[in-house]
């Protein structure tokens, strides 16, 4: 069961004392550029050991992509996995001090680099445009992930949530989105730039002088210390041969344009906003708001562009309570309509008859019978007919009446079968 409350230490902006996660000499991986060893934050340093390669095999290219990813301690099944996407140019220590809070609780916590930026093994370079993007992440998903989650994404991380969600909805149950930067359009003017003149922009962009102005307008109040130290984390996967190329094949691609996707996003979306925010102004944040079909906003006080990392709590605390409320949601929206005590062959007629099985009927086995739960309230359907073996029905029959399932908006009617028991025990909790 989990316990929906954030018991980690504060991060160095906060405190330093007793710093649970602080390990005196990490292991790193191999892979890392060496200069990991130079970083001092301690959140961060348990993160990057914890970073591995996991193969992915995408259709434009003919090698598998390693890619990096920071996988959970626990694999569990209570709740949707959580997916932390970071922002553009970013990697996943983006998530050093959330990571930790969200792991204590026991959710099932993955952190991933998107492709091109992070720490994959990109030298035999793929193509980085918004598509390539989609599918590396799909397939990463539906190799390893396999379930809906909750994902989120901060910045430019919010446009690549939103795309993937309206492109493959069956893999995400719902959104969060952090200090959205999901109103620009693409990488505007850039994409027409000269190559070399992209590659001098891109040459600038990983040099410390930027990162650190970026890192003054991004934060409150930060020491001079601590953002060189997180000017080192930010810009550690920059170091790579291959992060050049990447990002100017991202830049001339035309980057993330979803302004048109935003109404079309038909998960539950959590919005964060940091109050101070000086990149994406807090008033794109209400608009935000307005613009999805099912949202609602906190916004958090004295908090700048990255609350998971300047309010890492808050975060944290937000993330969860959403999630608890949606359990609560689902728990009541769920009724159980039949129960089947049949072979694993009639639950494949009707999961080969469903086109978006998983998020509208679960099908557990209860005490030797198939226990069918509907996730969603009925909305106007129409019938089509499964094609079962129909007989007599046995003596033991209970209610011959065929049963009826609601599976992504179509009624499908299952005929009696020989040794099928329907014993409808359940509606909406209601025991009959």
């Amino acid at each position: 069961m989990l316990a929906f409350t954030v018991t980690a230490t504060s991060p160095p902006l906060v405190s330093t004392g007793g710093a649970r996660f602080k390990v005196l000499a990490e292991m790193f991986p191999s892979f890392l550029p060496k200069q990991v060893e130079n970083i001092r934050d301690p959140f961060a340093r348990k993160l990057a050991s914890r970073i591995e390669r996991i193969p992915v095999h995408v259709s434009f290219s003919e090698n598998c992509i390693m890619s990096s990813v920071v996988k959970p301690s626990i694999i569990q099944s209570q709740t949707s996995p959580v997916v932390l996407l970071h922002g553009f140019d970013s990697s996943c220590l983006e998530w050093k001090y959330t990571y930790p809070l969200l792991e204590e609780t026991g959710l099932e916590t993955w952190a991933v680099d998107i492709l091109g930026w992070g720490f994959s093994d990109l030298e035999r370079l793929p193509l980085c445009n918004v598509a390539s993007k989609r599918e590396h992440f799909y397939q990463l998903w539906k190799s390893y992930i396999k379930r809906p989650m909750i994902l989120v994404g901060p910045s430019l991380g919010a446009a690549v949530a939103i795309d993937f969600a309206v492109n493959h909805p069956e893999a995400v149950e719902n959104l969060v989105l952090i200090d959205a930067c999901v109103y620009r359009e693409g990488t505007g003017n850039l994409a027409k730039l000269p190559r070399i003149a992209a590659y001098i922009g891109v040459y600038l962009l990983k040099s410390i002088p930027l990162r650190l102005c970026v890192n003054i307008l991004a934060f409150n109040g930060i020491t001079l210390s601590t953002s060189i130290d997180w000017t080192n984390v930010g810009r550690l996967h920059c170091l790579f041969p291959w992060w050049e190329d990447a990002t100017v094949d991202f830049m001339i691609s035309g980057g993330y344009n979803v302004c048109a996707q935003i109404d079309q996003v038909k998960q539950k979306t959590l919005i964060i906003w940091g109050e101070d925010d000086q990149i994406v102004s807090n008033n794109l944040g209400v608009r935000l708001h307005c613009e999805l079909p099912d949202a609602i906003i906190h916004q958090i006080p004295d908090c700048g562009h990255l609350p998971h990392v300047e309010r890492p709590s808050s975060v944290a605390k937000l993330i969860l309570e959403f999630i608890r409320e949606n359990c609560k949601a689902e728990a009541q929206n769920m009724s159980v309509i039949w129960i089947l005590e049949v072979g694993m062959d009639l639950l494949k007629v009707l999961v080969n008859h469903s086109r978006d099985y998983s998020r509208h009927v679960e099908i557990k086995k209860v005490k030797n019978k198939l226990v069918v739960f509907k996730r969603r309230p009925s909305q106007p359907l129409s019938l089509i007919p499964v094609p079962l073996p129909v007989g007599p029905s046995p003596p033991n029959t209970v209610g011959v009446v065929p049963p009826v399932v609601d599976v992504d908006g179509v009624v499908v009617v299952v005929p009696p079968v020989v040794g099928v028991v329907v014993d409808v025990l359940l509606v909406d909790g209601v025991v009959l």
